[in-house]
């Protein structure tokens, strides 16, 4: 039986409610937005943002997690619109939050903050960093068309790209070095970057992870049917603790023969 979530707060984005049940049913999707299964009985639903320094330190549990259940769920990555603003906000806005807890999110999660990144974060009067999630969105949405299988990795490589090397996602350069690693076209990358109708992708993708009542990230949902989605991770949580919800769930939806899949 899947238990009630207790919920780690993160340091720079917003906290989910002290408890919350893992199941959640959601109903009718914003105009314009849908959540869909993608040819397999089952999808995990991962709502992240680039900017999101507990999904920086998630990313090696949500690989794992896609890696494991490969051979009975596809996963799929929701960019959340975490930082959105019309006129964007200079790094030292966020950063003396920063500067007191990521050291929280080394320790928890074993990740580590580059330099260069923290010099932004410790001298955010010399910074020239405007944080927006928009631009590492339409990023996401662009590779999607390349390479769906491998979005989680992708999504994984942007944060390694902001948090360990300090590349400002917002700079259109940040995401060049990704191009070769991932055999991306570049003209055609940037092209595509520059083109309305990705960005509209991002603002769906923001709109459904509103849709599922997120309010703090990561976020990992299992949809089981139509309009079921079932949390089982918000917050960073590790690897055993979500593969042992997941499975609970599984076999409480009688999936048997899913067992034998994984093994």
């Amino acid at each position: 039986m899947i238990t009630v979530i207790s919920l780690a707060l993160g340091f720079w984005f917003l906290p989910f409610p002290k408890k919350a049940d893992n199941l959640k049913k959601i109903g009718q999707v914003e105009p314009g937005a849908e959540l869909y299964f993608c040819g397999m009985k089952y999808t995990a639903w991962y709502c992240y943002d680039a900017w999101c320094g507990w999904c920086y330190g998630f990313s090696g549990v949500i690989k794992q997690l896609a890696e494991h259940y490969a051979p009975v769920m596809q996963t799929e990555v929701l960019s959340g619109g975490m930082i959105i603003a019309e006129t964007p906000k200079p790094i030292s806005v966020i950063a003396p939050h920063i500067q007191t807890g990521y050291r929280n999110v080394e320790q928890r999660t074993g990740v580590v903050f580059g330099r260069d990144y923290l010099w932004h974060i410790f001298n955010p009067d010399k910074s020239d960093w405007f944080p927006s999630s928009e631009k590492s969105a339409i990023a996401l949405c662009v590779f999607k068309d390349f390479y769906p299988e491998q979005q989680v990795a992708f999504a994984s490589s942007l944060q390694q790209a902001l948090f360990s090397e300090g590349r400002d996602l917002c700079d259109d350069e940040a995401y060049r070095h990704l191009l070769a690693e991932y055999h991306l076209p570049v003209n055609e990358f940037y092209q595509r970057m520059a083109d309305s109708e990705y960005m509209e992708k991002a603002h769906e993708e923001f709109a459904l992870c509103r849709q599922l009542q997120v309010t703090g990230y990561p976020a990992l949902f299992i949809q089981t049917g139509e309009n079921r989605f079932n949390l089982v991770a918000a917050g960073y949580t590790d690897f055993d603790v979500v593969k042992n919800r997941i499975d609970d769930l599984l076999a409480e939806e009688g999936q048997q023969e899913v067992s034998s899949q994984l093994h």
